[in-house]
């Protein structure tokens, strides 16, 4: 697979609790540089990368992240916010107790209240695949299925544990297909990606392709 195909699938993303104005923009410069899909960034952040990247990238962020036990009013709220600032894509976590406790129904109708406020952006919904059993992330695979939603994608990258192949494997399987999937967490290699997308993932979370690809001398084109 060509790199800059790799490349035109990566969420560009920095989320560090401690990240600063000046790394989000260094980030921002090479999201546009590699022709990547989109930066990814914290809410607090998107409205000054809005206006430096003046429109040469899509600017997506994240909602009741990383945890998702905001209520729904505030994921809304985080949402039309974000929408306002700039935001093109919303990347929002689910509510995993609620996954637990069964609430499929509140989770579906926290999906589309999230959507309603995404005004017409692309919406993505983690469901932290790391934290669900089999039979969960089946459930939810439905869920989201059901919902208004754009993209189903498989972790924070800040639990237990980041993508897996098994778990791509099974979206294919139990989601609508028109659908589209998002692994991130943990995608370290060129190899890593391929697969991924391979396998039927439309964007891949990672900081590190770019990084991979800036420090590799042996790579043609960059």
């Amino acid at each position: 697979m060509e790199i800059k195909e790799i490349l035109s699938r990566v969420d560009h993303t920095l989320l560090n609790v401690n990240a600063t104005a000046e790394e989000i923009k260094d980030i921002c410069d090479d999201a546009i540089l590699y022709g990547c899909a989109s930066v990814c960034i914290p809410p607090s952040y998107v409205k000054d990368a809005k206006d430096y990247i003046k429109g040469r990238i899509p600017v997506c962020t994240v909602i009741g992240f990383p945890n998702g036990y905001n209520s729904t009013a505030v994921k809304c709220f985080e949402t039309e916010t974000a929408v306002n600032d700039g935001a093109d894509e919303i990347d929002m976590v689910i509510n995993i107790g609620w996954v637990k406790d069964g609430k499929y129904e509140d989770i579906l109708n926290e999906i589309n209240a999230v959507k309603k406020a995404c005004n017409g952006k692309l919406l993505k919904v983690i469901i932290e695949t790391c934290l669900l059993t089999e039979e969960e992330k089946i459930r939810m695979c439905e869920t989201v299925s059901a919902s208004e939603a754009d993209f189903i994608k498989t972790s924070t990258g800040f639990s237990t544990g980041g993508a897996t192949k098994e778990d791509i494997i099974l979206f294919t399987k139990h989601c609508r297909s028109s659908l589209k999937i998002k692994a991130a967490g943990g995608i370290k290699s060129l190899q890593d990606a391929e697969d991924f997308i391979k396998l039927g993932a439309e964007r891949l979370g990672t900081s590190r392709i770019v990084k991979l690809i800036k420090n590799s001398k042996d790579i043609s084109g960059y």
